[in-house]
């Protein structure tokens, strides 16, 4: 007698994850559509080009290095812990449960600003594609359509890992496949001379930042944290990842260098076509600024590639959207998971396998913070992704320091234990406290950003005011909960976290 066997479940892993559901590229899908580069990409490089004018290629290079370090400190901490919970059960098993809580607060508090963010951008430039320019600038149309996205993508996110990777990966085609098609345009017109008058020839002393000042170099460098923020999202999803010690730390490595090459071609098509005149599409036209971007789409390409730059911009909006819930969800079932949050952010969908409770408080936490910013005042919610920068320095810093107190026994025992666990994440460490003391330092003037609370510049207000926010957070924890992972008996250094075993 024949006998049929059923489809064997998706592997379960120690928290309920679905285990080897992603692969390195899929992993790698994640980090880039966390990043959102064509909406950082369009929001930021005109600021960078105001700050360093043609010198912003370098910016990108020197803004890479930090990362590229603290990515280092990444890969070492996963393959040795790989936990969902990233931050938090690093800093904790480094520094103790109050560190470990309040960095992994640092990773909540910047998907949430982000969050609120791109669901409007993505709305906006939806219906610029469209062609409903009126509706862009209403707000009532842009907070409804921002809220469906916040909405939709908190339900694709709870479905489950596979379906939220087959969904980036048309996105992320779209996002690069337009990008690098664009702008290898804007060059090969450069370079046959029928450009424009405006255009002017790329030189390599652009990836050198000779001639500019401290404080230039510094606003420029903190602008160019935003654009390469996102990549640690392929971390967060690593107990889903197939060999979870291993590929997720590649999958970091290799976005922040897809990023770098991305955003360096990108920003020489941009100031090779567009030049640095004041008028048209000159980068230094202060109507450029905001979107030096899809400026370009119809001088390059035609109207075609005006309409696919503003699409770009909204899908790149949009799936970062869905890929930043994604890290919140997973790090809040982390902490519940050794009683650092309430259980209930612990339970795990048993047929979707994800953390549906922690998906949904996170999708509603900034859907939340989205309406009452925007009601208050759009310049208040202009001013929260402003501060955006001091809540990522917060826990990358937070990330590479725990990296190096946590492998200290080791680092001598080689070269490569003292450069990759020591040195590299060390330097990282410390760049990210330097980004964060000069941001902040910026930020609390009254005219940094577009809100003031008396003497003090809103973006500041906002910015630390999100991770001071966690110290009451955390002593309710304390207070109302179990109060055994406050006294390390939970998770410590020795402490054999909960992660996938089967795979």
């Amino acid at each position: 007698m024949a006998i049929t066997e059923e489809p064997s479940a998706p592997a379960v892993g120690g928290k309920g994850l679905q285990s080897g559901a992603l692969g390195l590229v899929g992993n790698v899908v994640i980090g880039l559509a966390a990043v959102a580069p064509a909406y950082s990409l369009a929001a930021t490089l005109g600021y960078v080009v105001l700050a360093v004018g043609e010198k912003a290629p370098s910016m990108f290079v020197l803004a890479f290095i930090p990362m590229l370090l603290v990515a280092f400190a990444y890969k070492e901490l996963s393959q040795d812990t790989p936990d969902c919970g990233t931050t938090f059960t690093w800093g904790t098993k480094a520094f103790g449960p109050w560190v470990g809580w309040i960095g992994g607060w640092g990773l909540a508090v910047s998907g949430i600003i982000v969050l609120a963010n791109v669901a409007e951008i993505a709305a906006v430039y939806l219906f610029k594609f469209l062609g409903l320019d009126d509706l862009a600038e209403n707000l009532l149309a842009k907070v409804l359509l921002g809220s469906f996205f916040i909405i939709g993508m908190t339900l694709v996110s709870a479905r489950g890992i596979v379906v939220s990777e087959r969904m980036q990966n048309v996105l992320i085609a779209i996002q690069f496949g337009v990008l690098i098609v664009v702008s290898i345009i804007a060059l090969i017109r450069v370079f046959a001379g029928n450009a424009g008058a405006q255009a002017i020839t790329p030189q390599l002393s652009w990836l050198w930042p000779s001639g500019l000042d401290a404080s230039s170099i510094a606003a420029a460098i903190i602008l160019c944290i935003f654009i390469y923020w996102g990549w640690d999202a392929c971390l967060a999803v690593g107990e889903e990842t197939k060999d979870p010690g291993k590929t997720p730390g590649i999958a970091a490595l290799v976005t922040t260098v897809i990023l770098l090459c991305t955003y360096v071609l990108v920003a020489y098509a941009v100031q090779s076509f567009s030049g640095f005149g004041d008028v048209g599409i000159g980068l230094n036209n202060a109507m450029n600024t905001d979107d030096v971007l899809t400026v370009l789409g119809k001088p390059v390409a035609g109207t075609l590639a005006a309409s696919l730059l503003l699409l770009t911009v909204s899908v790149s909006a949009l799936s970062s959207t869905q890929t930043t819930i994604l890290p919140t969800a997973r790090g809040t079932l982390s902490m519940a998971i050794y009683e650092a949050l309430p259980s209930r952010f612990g339970y795990v969908h048993p047929r979707f396998m994800t953390p549906v409770f922690g998906t949904v408080v996170m999708g509603a936490s900034a859907l939340g913070f989205y309406l009452v910013l925007t009601f208050l005042s759009e310049n208040a919610l202009l001013d929260s992704v402003a501060s955006l920068g001091l809540a990522v320095a917060f826990y990358y810093g937070i990330t590479a320091f725990s990296c190096v107190w946590y492998f200290r026994k080791t680092l001598l025992s080689s070269a490569r234990n003292l450069f990759f666990r020591g040195i590299f994440p060390l330097l990282g460490g410390l760049a990210m406290a330097a980004a964060f003391g000069i941001s902040a330092k910026d930020m609390i003037k009254p005219d940094y950003g577009y809100t003031a609370f008396g003497p003090i510049g809103g973006v500041f207000v906002l910015g630390v005011g999100m991770l001071v926010l966690g110290i009451p957070l955390m002593l309710a924890c304390f207070a109302f909960g179990t109060k055994r992972f406050f006294r390390g008996e939970t998770l410590n250094a020795t402490t054999e976290v909960k992660v996938p075993d089967i795979y």
